[in-house]
Order: C-alpha cells, then sequence, then structure tokens
C-alpha cells in the first residue's frame, strides 16, 4: 500500500469526520471509498464514450425491425 499526505479546509474535513462516525469508518476509509467512487465515475464515463463514438445511429432501426411484432406479456406493459 502506499500513503498520501493531503491537504484539505477544515470545513471538509470536519464533515468528512463527522460522516465517516456516522459510518462508522475512520476517515482514512471514508477517503479511500470517495477516491474509489471518483475513480469508478471516470472510468464509467470514459467506457460509455468508447462506446457511444463507436455507435452506428442506423443501427438502432435495423435491430428493432428484426423484433417480432407481439403484444407484451400480461404485467410486461406500460400503465
Amino acid at each position: 500500500m502506499s500513503a498520501i499526505t493531503i491537504t484539505v479546509p477544515d470545513s471538509i474535513y470536519n464533515k468528512v469526520k463527522e460522516l465517516a462516525e456516522r459510518d462508522q469508518s475512520s476517515v482514512e476509509q471514508f477517503a479511500v471509498l470517495a477516491l474509489a467512487e471518483k475513480m469508478s465515475s471516470i472510468v464509467t464515463t470514459d467506457y460509455l464514450e468508447k462506446r457511444a463514438n463507436r455507435a452506428k445511429p442506423g443501427r438502432l432501426r435495423e435491430l428493432l425491425e428484426k423484433a417480432p411484432a407481439v403484444m407484451p406479456q400480461e404485467g410486461d406493459s406500460l400503465p
């Protein structure tokens, strides 16, 4: 494991400390989870942008035309 030192405003530290206590974790654990969540958000956004760039606009219609024209099963329709 690696260690990092960060400087944060007192107001943020105090809120993080309060939330960590409520979460029954340490400030360090809370910060690590916050970093992991932010990383996950960025990685997911990157992935979705790459997928969107591969999209072929006309392909959706082709796929929908292959779907059978049947009524939805009972309980599987909009109100």
